[in-house]
């Protein structure tokens, strides 16, 4: 008996007539509307009397919704595999998924010949096969460095540069009978597509043998090949008349030997009758799958994702892999993964997890959390993945990645009340929300996860017209310690709504948050950039110039290191929330008399626009040694205090962020957040955290506090600058009621009270 365990699916094989093409289409709909999965599309690019069959797919993947299309097969010697493998990338991110290749070493070779595609032996044919398989699986690779280099036979590449990578694995199934290209499915392809018919069933299992035997002398499990089937020949009668050739419930008898004993899972039927694919979608699909689940679940046959044998050695201890969550297996991503790369760092570290969950709503984070909590490893949650203390990502343990749970939702454009998912980045976020004219202050990057600022605090470009991000929330789903689903806002456990809106990293997985957001469409930005060499001179007449603009002015200021004997170059980006331009240059104007000025400009831009952009996952790096420090004014102290750690060296890079206005109209007690007098937030990175604190340490009584994202510092003397007495007695109260075992405890961890 040979079951792989594969879910199964259902397809029509339906014939891209030319001659009336909204047929062929209606019928793909109807596939769909049936509930099967898959429309598949022969291709022979030499018949006049056929659509081409990539056009059809790309339309019909754009004429539906969730249905999955493929060639079957795509004639490889008219369609060059460089090409190929963009056109499909191409196709299966626009269809968000929805793409599989069904790839054929040709046939028909005059008709071939005659466009131009030559003529191949059979061995020459299961060759450039090879080849092409493994030059398209190098453009998809964009984990890889270097661009894509091979010299075929056949088929090569000079350098090309890799990419687009697939929305998901796009897998490449081959349709084959000889010993050759079975040897070839076996070794590198991701499924076998026969046809009954040209196969007889009798010779079904010899063929699996050698796919199986195959896979296993390339160090492959053969599970990890699906099998499907092309029905042929088969048509729904009243009585029993054959082989698929009667009633539903006969098909369903006769399909499930094929499922069981010699591992198909992917039934498509070739058809050109609406009335037969009802009857597969409505009928037959579920029974079949009702038959194989209570067989299996009656034999434990497993199931899901196989993985392959090289990533098996790539797991780390302390996690049991075997017992991830139904749910989350599919999509869960492992240290030998495709794509694990692009999951494993955040933004300024590197980072080498033993194991990624991608849950998709609050009862997988559920589930994900009871697992994580079995295993001898550390968990770490993840919205974006932009902090700068590396909170986000761990070596060998478990990350709980929110990133699929990134919805934006306007739920009253009119009173600005949105829905944002905890994963969604404020690129994103910013995106949508310009759409009805609203805006959140929200930091300065568009990589910023939900989850991270508005739990944290949200300094932004914004902020002293609109005050923080948690300023904005009038609710916040999350899951706490003990799995609990809960919402939280004034009415509803106000006492955790108070402590997520500062310190919600410490009290369960944010799943959502709702917001009210302001009428903003688009703002003035005014960037200039300053000779600092008189670097404390000109901070304080910076601080002074900052603080007395109108609360519609927010300025940021970058200071680095001067360059060949010259002394620090600032870089400012003020920002006046509206599009009044009038009253924007009268508000941007004092800025442009603080120092010298080398470069300015302004303009009018949407608010999304002026968040620097954020393309592709994190790359990582050296965590930096970064300290923060809240200043109700930049006096002589900290201003000299700056121009120092600068000039030595012992920062190499100082930014103050304006706070004030509206973030101070918030009473200290109103969230966990009590820094409600602070008019500037000043962080500095540096290379040694032994020679930065003692600069940091001249701030002296000028620095009131710290900003929780902008520090690398742990320990309690941390939590006690960031949550003052008695916002830390109150924190660590409601983290014993909430989170006694401290589940919690990667991120700023909070201890629980006596």
């Amino acid at each position: 008996m040979t079951d792989y365990g594969h879910p199964l699916e259902f397809g029509t094989f339906l014939t891209p007539t030319a001659q009336d093409p909204d047929r062929v289409v209606g019928l793909a709909e109807l596939t769909e509307a049936a509930g099967l999965d898959l429309a598949t599309f022969q291709d022979h690019p030499y018949n006049p009397a056929f659509l081409d069959t990539w056009t059809l797919l790309s339309w019909v993947a754009a004429r539906t919704e969730r249905l999955r299309v493929s060639g079957n097969v795509i004639n490889l010697p008219l369609r060059p595999p460089a090409v190929l493998a963009r056109a499909a990338a191409s196709l299966d991110r626009l269809s968000k998924g929805r793409f599989e290749l069904g790839l054929g070493a040709g046939g028909f070779w005059d008709a071939i010949h005659s466009m131009g595609g030559g003529r191949r032996t059979p061995g020459q044919s299961v060759d450039a096969l090879s080849e092409a398989i493994d030059l398209i699986r190098a453009v998809w690779d964009t984990d890889a460095r270097g661009g894509v280099r091979l010299q075929g036979e056949h088929y090569s590449a000079h350098g090309m540069k890799r990419g687009p990578e697939p929305a998901h694995d796009i897998g490449i199934w081959l349709g084959a009978y000889k010993p050759r290209m079975l040897r070839l499915i076996g070794a590198k392809a991701d499924g076998w597509l026969p046809s009954l018919g040209y196969a007889k069933l009798e010779d079904l299992p010899g063929l699996n043998a050698t796919i199986d035997e195959s896979a296993l002398e390339h160090g492959r499990d053969p599970r990890q090949i699906r099998r499907l089937v092309n029905l042929t020949g088969a048509a729904f009668s009243p009585s029993d008349d054959g082989f698929l050739q009667g009633p539903p419930e006969q098909w369903v008898e006769q399909l499930l030997p094929l499922a069981l004993e010699l591992g198909f899972s992917t039934f498509v039927m070739p058809t050109d009758d609406p009335r037969a694919i009802d009857t597969f979608g409505q009928e037959v699909a579920p029974a079949l799958r009702r038959a194989v689940e209570a067989e299996r679940t009656s034999t434990g046959t497993p199931t899901g994702p196989v993985r392959p044998v090289a990533a098996l050695t790539a797991r780390r201890p302390g996690i049991d892999y075997d017992a991830v969550p139904h749910g989350l297996r599919d999509t869960a991503v492992e240290p030998g993964d495709k794509g694990f790369t692009k999951l494993r760092h955040g933004y300024m570290q590197r980072g080498r997890p033993g194991l990624v969950l991608r849950p998709t709503g609050p009862d997988q984070v559920a589930e994900a959390l009871a697992y994580a909590l079995d295993q001898d490893a550390p968990l770490n949650v993840r919205s974006g993945g932009h902090g700068i203390s590396g909170r986000s990502t761990n070596d060998g343990g478990v990350v709980l990645d929110l990133g699929r749970m990134n919805g934006v939702e306007v739920l009253d454009a009119a009173t600005g009340r949105v829905r944002l998912g905890a994963g969604a980045r404020w690129g994103e976020v910013g995106a949508v929300l310009h759409q009805h004219g609203l805006a959140i202050s929200s930091g300065d990057h568009g990589g910023v996860g939900v989850g991270g600022i508005a739990t944290t605090g949200g300094l932004g470009y914004m902020s002293r017209a609109h005050g923080l991000t948690i300023d904005r929330l009038t609710a916040v789903e999350l899951v706490t310690a003990a799995g609990e689903h809960l919402r939280v806002d004034a009415d509803h456990h106000p006492d955790l709504f108070w402590a997520v809106r500062g310190a919600g990293a410490n009290f369960g997985v944010i799943t959502s948050v709702e917001a009210v957001a302001a009428p903003v469409r688009d703002v003035v930005l005014g960037q200039i950039a300053y000779d600092a060499a008189d670097t404390a001179a000109f901070l304080r007449t910076w601080g002074e110039v900052a603080e007395s603009a109108p609360r519609e002015v927010t300025a940021f200021l970058a200071l680095g290191q001067g360059r060949a004997g010259q002394g620090p170059v600032a870089q400012a980006m003020v920002v006046f929330a509206g599009d009044d331009t009038d009253a924007a240059v009268q508000a941007l104007e004092p800025f442009l008399k603080v120092g010298p000025v080398l470069d300015q400009r302004a303009q009018v831009a949407p608010y999304p626009a002026i968040l620097v952009g954020h393309a592709g996952p994190h790359e990582g790096g050296q965590t930096p040694v970064a300290r923060s420090a809240l200043l109700e004014h930049i006096t002589d102290e900290s201003a000299e205090a700056v121009a120092r750690a600068l000039a030595t060296g012992d920062a190499y890079f100082a930014q103050l962020r304006q706070v004030g206005g509206a973030v101070n109209d918030v009473a200290a007690d109103a969230t966990a957040y009590p820094h409600r007098s602070a008019n500037f937030s000043l962080a500095a990175m540096g290379r040694r955290a032994d020679v930065l604190d003692r600069r940091w340490a001249e701030l002296g009584a000028t620095a009131r506090g710290l900003y929780l994202s902008f520090d690398t510092r742990t320990g309690p003397e941390v939590l006690a600058e960031a949550f003052p007495e008695p916002a830390l007695g109150r924190l660590r109260a409601l983290k014993a009621a909430y989170d006694p075992d401290q589940v919690f405890d990667q991120n700023f961890p909070i201890p629980p009270g006596d």
